[in-house]
């Protein structure tokens, strides 16, 4: 008697014991089901019998649209092109097209969380950009007139956080320029980073505070021996941590000088390259400035509330650091393996930033990465 295959997917029943935990062998395909999106497989996990569909708690669960359509219109979301200009293509609205967005985020969400990865990487880039939401001048300010955390309209900003050694995205949400934000973005970074993430930037106020309430020590001063009250533990920096500003001086708009200030960790960062600074994460910037029409320059697009912008900031990360290959992390093909395809003949084994990383061992597609299936964090052993 012929065996199932094996599918190698979790077991999405919360009952199961093994509910959710990356491929015991238990989950086999049955048979397959036509739906209105497409055909589908059939799975059932040995231990509880209840079926359920390939598809389930991925963008393309329980869908009424063609599964190409959904496909074309987010890759079209990541291509700069509106919602307007989706709906007329596909024949869609765009309620319809922010509801699946809604979905991929969701998904995009729940693959980069549990990723937890020690990156071996030099200082990390930090860096933001601001656009604006509804209007440019908010209606709800603070005491400084900028906008509330919580307002969906006025300046918002992208924090964004790069490993420069493989081109990856390590950290990327949308929030106020503030010191809670700056804390946020740090914390997400030292969890993926090998060790202590020192930081180059443009010279935040906010940044080499947050790195100091991530990475500190606690000294314990020695009481003198006299009478009162003993001296407090005392919170520093510690002495791997490096963090140097990027200083440039602009008059009337012209770059004049442009150098990087040691604030932190002269000993760990005088002998690396501090030329390249914040520039990868800038070039990072313009690639999500080409890829969406909001973020671009002086554009009559914007913005309608935070949310939509919270949504696109998690597509893009996952995209370009599985999905996209980069020029930068390319590999040269043996002389023996540059066969000729058609009318070309590559030269270039192409590579993401998580094959760059070691994370993956090939490139994803579109649709591998709309409807992978990962644990949850707390399923996870500490090398995966």
């Amino acid at each position: 008697m012929r065996t199932p295959k094996d599918w190698g997917q979790p077991c999405p029943h919360p009952a199961c014991f093994h509910s959710r935990r990356m491929p015991p062998g238990t989950v086999r395909a049955l048979a397959t089901d036509l739906t209105p999106s497409g055909k589908r497989r059939i799975l059932r996990c040995h231990p509880c019998e209840p079926p359920c569909s390939e598809t389930r708690e991925t963008v393309l669960f329980d869908l009424r649209t063609s599964e190409d359509h959904v496909m074309r219109a987010l890759q079209m979301l990541l291509g700069r092109v509106a919602l307007a200009g989706i709906g007329c293509v596909l024949g869609g609205t765009a309620e319809t097209v922010l509801g699946w967005r809604r979905r991929a985020a969701h998904h995009a969400d729940a693959i980069n969380r549990p990723r937890r990865r020690a990156l071996p990487v030099r200082p990390v880039p930090l860096d933001e950009m601001w656009t604006c939401s509804a209007r440019q001048h908010p209606c709800e300010t603070d005491a400084a007139g900028a906008s509330e955390p919580d307002s969906a309209d006025g300046r918002q900003w992208g924090w964004s956080s790069l490993a420069p050694e493989c081109r990856w995205m390590i950290a990327a949400l949308v929030g106020p320029r503030t010191l809670d934000t700056a804390q946020e973005v740090v914390a997400a970074t030292k969890a993926r980073v090998a060790g202590i993430p020192g930081g180059l930037r443009d010279g935040c106020t906010c940044s080499l505070a947050a790195l100091s309430a991530a990475c500190h020590v606690v000294t314990t001063l020695a009481r003198p021996g006299k009478r009162g009250r003993p001296r407090p533990p005392r919170c520093e920096p510690p002495p791997t941590l490096g963090y140097g500003p990027l200083v440039q001086q602009k008059p009337q708009g012209k770059l004049l000088t442009r150098r990087t200030r040691v604030v932190l960790g002269a000993a760990c960062l005088t002998p690396l390259d501090l030329t390249s600074s914040p520039a990868l994460v800038e070039r990072v910037n313009l690639t999500l400035r080409q890829a969406w029409a909001p973020w671009a320059r002086k554009t009559a697009s914007v913005w309608k509330d935070r949310e939509r912008m919270r949504q696109r900031g998690l597509l893009c990360p996952v995209f370009s650091n599985r999905a996209r290959p980069h020029m930068s992390v390319r590999h040269p093909l043996p002389r023996h393996e540059q066969t000729r395809q058609g009318a070309r003949q590559p030269r270039w084994r192409q590579r993401t930033p998580a094959r760059a990383a070691g994370m993956t061992e090939h490139v994803w597609t579109f649709r591998a990465l709309r409807t992978a299936k990962f644990e949850p964090l707390d399923s996870q052993s500490m090398s995966g």
